[in-house]
């Protein structure tokens, strides 16, 4: 489970809309408490999100844009149409609406600083003789971390363009996917922490958007993953990022995600969580290296 803060579910996965005018938004916006528990209960099944109680607010202001999308009146009849059929696309929309994007190009920074030096020098040493490099992005989000890497890599490490990189970016939201896909960024998203010198380098201006060069989309495989089901194979990662993630998982889903880390990161690699994140009292394994505000562990040797 994608980049980014999450809210709900993981999977940077569809940011808040507004209604359009016109609509009875008290009907709409109203969430009864059974509905609430309903909702609660599925997000938690699915995604292993927990919503505390006093999140209604967060519901009723994502889940109106579904009711108005798939023609209901209320919450209520959204929800009823849930009860009566699992299997009618309407849990996975939830789940979307459900899930927060706040993410950035090269967003606090300091892990990209580190990621530069020492991190992938150190990568690059160590892994001269079989030139393999595995990267994984765990929650993708709109594609702005996995991107931010992808340019990193390219204009400061060339060297690793000649290399066998397996460069990973999911997210558990197929929206999202496509979204990263596309590499396609609005103004406001590229003015957000992207370095001018990057913006022309590596994106291309296509009207309103901004889509960012072949280059850059080529380096990065692009796949659905639930952080919270046992993860699909995945090659031993050299750097895995997991950034404001964990924060919204239960202790024992956070504990059982940590513990499917520690199997596929190299015994060298290294682990990049948020800055509101730590695997203290969660996984004894992992060890915070001495980089200011970089979130950055390594398993204990």
């Amino acid at each position: 489970m994608s980049k980014a803060d999450r809210t709900t579910s993981v999977s940077k996965q569809t940011s808040c809309q507004t209604l359009t005018p016109g609509k009875h938004y008290d009907k709409i916006m109203s969430v009864s408490e059974s509905d609430f528990n309903y909702i609660r209960e599925l997000v938690l099944e699915r995604s292993a999100i927990v919503l505390e109680d006093g999140k209604q607010y967060l519901v009723e202001s994502r889940i109106g844009q579904v009711v108005e999308t798939e023609g209901f009146d209320t919450i209520g009849q959204l929800v009823e149409a849930l009860r009566k059929n699992s299997h009618n696309g309407l849990q996975s929309k939830v789940i979307e609406a459900l899930t927060t994007n706040e993410t950035s190009f090269f967003r606090d920074i300091h892990p990209f600083e580190i990621l530069k030096d020492p991190v992938l020098p150190e990568i690059l040493k160590s892994r001269e003789n079989t030139k393999k490099l595995n990267i994984w992005c765990a929650a993708s989000s709109s594609g702005q971390e996995p991107y931010s890497i992808a340019m990193l890599i390219r204009d400061h490490f060339p060297a690793l363009l000649g290399w066998k990189t397996h460069f990973i970016a999911s997210d558990i939201s197929e929206k999202m996917l496509e979204r990263c896909r596309s590499g396609k960024f609005s103004q406001l998203e590229v003015n957000r922490g992207l370095p001018a010198a990057f913006l022309v380098k590596y994106f291309e201006k296509n009207g309103a958007t901004w889509s960012i060069k072949n280059q850059l989309r080529e380096m990065i495989h692009f796949q659905q993953i639930n952080l919270s089901m046992e993860l699909p194979y995945l090659p031993k990662m050299d750097i895995i990022f997991l950034r404001n993630v964990l924060i919204y998982f239960d202790i024992e889903t956070k504990k059982r995600i940590l513990n499917q880390l520690r199997s596929i990161l190299q015994p060298d690699g290294y682990l990049f969580l948020g800055a509101a994140e730590s695997t203290i009292n969660l996984d004894s394994s992992f060890e915070r290296m001495n980089y200011k505000h970089s979130g950055c562990y390594r398993l204990k040797r």
